[in-house]
């Protein structure tokens, strides 16, 4: 299966945009499924970092490990799960629009299962389908309202 991939226009400079949704602490006020994150060591917030977010999937609240796999302010970020049944990938791509006034961001997000978390595999990417495009607009509600 492919990644669930989605993208939603805002109205803030792509360096805005990007620093608020690459802001892995900033998680729970935009993705009404985070109920904490926390970095594992130091909060380096790079390249090879590692965090713990803690999700309602369903009635279940599951924590995951993932770590940082790209930081290209005010461009790309990404992160893949490194621990647990059930591993996500995700990604954020911001392109400028309107002479960098306004963003486009793309989302992209999959899920890759391990043992026992291959078959619960295809449930938890249709949860992520119907939840993941309310957090794109709280998101984009967060960052118009603050501008």
């Amino acid at each position: 299966m492919s990644a669930l991939t989605h993208t939603i226009e805002i109205d803030r400079p792509p360096d805005e945009v990007f620093a608020y949704a690459s802001d892995v602490l900033r998680f729970p006020e935009w993705q009404a499924d985070v109920l904490e994150v926390h970095f594992e060591g130091p909060d380096g917030r790079e390249v090879g970092s590692r965090f713990t977010t803690t999700r309602r999937i369903g009635p279940n609240e599951r924590t995951m490990t993932q770590e940082i796999t790209e930081v290209e302010p005010p461009h790309r970020f990404a992160a893949h799960g490194v621990a647990g049944p059930i591993r996500p990938h995700a990604s954020i791509d911001v392109e400028p629009l309107d002479d960098g006034a306004r963003s486009r961001m793309t989302f992209e997000l999959d899920f890759e299962g391990h043992g026992f978390g291959k078959a619960p595999v295809p449930a938890v990417r249709q949860l992520a389908a119907r939840g993941a495009p309310a957090s794109h607009r709280r998101l984009k509600q967060r960052l118009e309202a603050d501008g």
